[in-house]
């Protein structure tokens, strides 16, 4: 009797089961651009630390070829810096950066929130609650990972209420330096409570239907970030681009 020819299910299976025992090259960077990039934004891994490719393949089971893809990607964010004769190292927050990531952001996110105001469902506003009531847990915990995970829910659910979820993408390439400057701000006392503040008003005004109050809610709310800067960069200098000073 001959061999029974295997079904196109079965090699479908075969095929997702090689694929989970070795990722394949470009799985496997973009799973590792992910993870160091959240490392880099949350300060996790400091401003000038070094990268160790080979540290990096050992750890996830990979060749090099990965961990140099992923790498590229975080030096075209300006996230690490490379130097051919030194090695790669995490860079400083460029200071000069920030008042203009700050500045698209509060535009972009005072557009989306009068949006979102106009077009918000109840059901919709009671997610928004929710997520700041996730936030208010996180304070209470001093969770400040918890706290920025949901801080980022908070503002990129306004962007999908307003249907514009891809604005939100934008500005997460944008605020990628301003998020590592923001990591420095939450350990201040008080900051978290009056972050939870300022998205309250920012709720008042979405409940109540007031485009206009609630897009001025969110513009102040971001503004904050602009007097903050001086204050954090004084506490934290080494965190920061020396030669990199606002204009």
């Amino acid at each position: 009797m001959p061999a029974r020819s295997p079904k196109k299910s079965e090699l479908r299976n075969l095929a997702g089961h090689r694929r989970t025992g070795r990722p394949r090259t470009a799985t496997a960077a973009a799973r590792i651009y992910a993870e160091l990039r959240a490392e880099l934004v949350s300060l996790k891994r400091r401003p000038g630390d070094p990268i160790i490719e080979a540290e990096i393949a050992r750890a996830y089971g990979v060749s090099r070829t990965p961990v140099r893809e992923a790498i590229l990607r975080l030096s075209d964010e300006g996230l690490v810096e490379i130097f051919p004769q030194s090695g790669i190292f995490v860079s400083r927050i460029p200071l000069a950066a920030l008042p203009e990531a700050i500045i698209v952001r509060r535009s972009l996110e005072e557009t989306t929130t009068r949006m979102a105001t106009e077009r918000a469902c109840a059901s919709q506003i009671l997610s928004l609650h929710a997520i700041l009531e996730r936030q208010r847990e996180a304070e209470m915990a001093a969770d400040r990972e918890a706290f920025h995970q949901a801080d980022e829910a908070f503002h990129a659910a306004i962007a999908e209420i307003a249907g514009h979820p891809g604005i939100w993408k934008l500005i997460l390439q944008v605020k990628v330096h301003v998020d590592r400057f923001r990591w420095l701000t939450l350990p201040q006392r008080g900051r978290m409570a009056e972050v939870i503040a300022e998205h309250g008003a920012v709720m008042a005004a979405i409940e109540a239907r007031d485009p206009a109050s609630a897009g001025a809610a969110m513009a102040r709310h971001l503004e904050r970030l602009l007097a903050d800067i001086s204050a954090t960069q004084h506490h934290n200098p080494e965190f920061f681009d020396a030669q990199s000073q606002p204009a």
